[in-house]
């Protein structure tokens, strides 16, 4: 049997805090949301002045990212490569920049999706996030 590293409690507020203080530092107002390896939500703030789209765009990017265990931008960018028929897949709701895998040791632990700015600043406050826990 193998074991395998989880996120607690105190990883998803450092996460959670991370990416916060990431959003805030650049005046981004942007939902966050963190998922298990299972693309269970954890954790959704949506921060002062988000859209309310954002609370259901970054929890599907979450998600995603989990449940492929790469990043969202993947599967955006195989969609503007051409293969328009990946929008059928099934499960995979948030193919868009933003959410980004929390892997250690070959394992993805859960993930962080954020939605409100640019789909590359979505991923760096993701990123900020996932850094809180040195991963």
């Amino acid at each position: 049997m193998k074991s395998k590293a989880t996120l607690d409690s105190a990883d998803v507020k450092a996460i959670a805090a991370a990416a916060e203080l990431e959003a805030l530092k650049n005046n981004w107002t942007v939902t966050i949301a963190i998922v298990d390896d299972g693309g269970h939500l954890l954790h959704l703030q949506r921060l002062d002045g988000a859209a309310p789209v954002s609370s259901h765009i970054a929890p599907a990017k979450a998600n995603t990212a989990a449940l492929g265990r790469r990043e969202s931008k993947v599967y955006e960018d195989v969609i503007n490569g051409g293969r328009i028929s990946f929008l059928s897949a099934p499960t995979i709701a948030g193919m868009l920049e933003g959410g980004v895998p929390i892997m250690k040791d070959g394992q993805c632990l859960g993930a962080v999706g954020v939605s409100g700015v640019k789909s590359n600043e979505d991923a760096q406050i993701a990123r900020a996030g996932i850094a809180a826990i040195g991963l």
